[in-house]
This record gives C-alpha cells, sequence and structure tokens, in this order.
C-alpha cells in the first residue's frame, strides 16, 4: 500500500524512509520524456548531490544566487560563466575515509559531485560576477545593466 497518493502515479514509498522514494518524472508520458530518459548516468549522478541546494533572486541592482554547501571550502567550488550567458557552480565533497576499525551505523551526509547551471538574463553584465563564500554559504553577485529609460520628446502642437 502506498503512502503517497495516487495522483503522483505509481510511486512506492515508505514515510519512515525518505530515500525509499521512486524518482519522479513530472513529464512522464509527455513526447519530450524520452529525451530525459537518454540522459547519461554520470550527469544523473552529478545533479544527485542532494546538498546543492540554491536559491536566485532578482534585485534591482542585481541577480543573487545563494547557495548551501556545509563542510565545503572555497577551493571545492568552482564558479564560471560559459559564453552565452550560463553561470556554471560546480563541486565536490570528498567521501569520508574509512579506518580499519571504524563501524558505521547510519550515512546521510552525501558526497560526490554536483552541477547546476542557470541561463542568466540578456541584461546581466557576465564580466563583472562576483562570488564570496561565509560560513558554508556561497553567494554569487551577477550585477544587472542599467534600464535606459526611453526618451521621451514632448511635441508641439499646432492649430
Amino acid at each position: 500500500m502506498s503512502l503517497i497518493p495516487s495522483f503522483f502515479g505509481n510511486r512506492r514509498s515508505n514515510v519512515f524512509d525518505p530515500f525509499s522514494l521512486d524518482i519522479w518524472d513530472p513529464f512522464e508520458g509527455f513526447p519530450f520524456s524520452s529525451s530525459v530518459a537518454n540522459v547519461p548516468n554520470s550527469v544523473r549522478e552529478i545533479s544527485a548531490f542532494a546538498n546543492a541546494r540554491i536559491d536566485w533572486k532578482e534585485t534591482p541592482e542585481a541577480h543573487v544566487f545563494k547557495a548551501d554547501l556545509p563542510g565545503l571550502k572555497k577551493e571545492e567550488v568552482k564558479v564560471e560563466v560559459e559564453e552565452g550567458g550560463v553561470l556554471q557552480i560546480s563541486g565536490e565533497r570528498s567521501k569520508e575515509q574509512e579506518e580499519k576499525n571504524d563501524k558505521w551505523h547510519h550515512v546521510e551526509r552525501s558526497s560526490g559531485k554536483f552541477l547546476c547551471r542557470f541561463r542568466l538574463p540578456k541584461n546581466a553584465k557576465t564580466d563583472q560576477v562576483k562570488a564570496s563564500m561565509e560560513s558554508g554559504v556561497l553567494t554569487v553577485t551577477v550585477p544587472k545593466e542599467e534600464v535606459k529609460k526611453p526618451e521621451v520628446k514632448s511635441i508641439e502642437i499646432s492649430g
């Protein structure tokens, strides 16, 4: 008996084990969903790093990305802007070394690579991107170009 409502399809789950869920594909059944299924496993593994939580907000001056990356050092994270205005944030959390006498009782912390990509809007100044990391939070700031207000020319009415 499934503990998830039937509108999620044929998902098996156990409320007490959050990792027992099948991967839910919201596009399942759409004509283009077969192209998503053909994504190589290596890409799926990279995107599976559960602790790469990223927020994107837009202020009047900039686009601000904040990523929670607990336990990572700034040397383990890479921020790049690709040609065409794509912001890429990637990194890797190493697996903890196992000692001969260690006995693991419970493991939940993720390890492995992560990769997140965002297509920036046309008004982003990709040559002025700044990044900082403090207390496990990466902040990437992408300034925006000033929006030029259209020039209004007053026309005299004759007659």
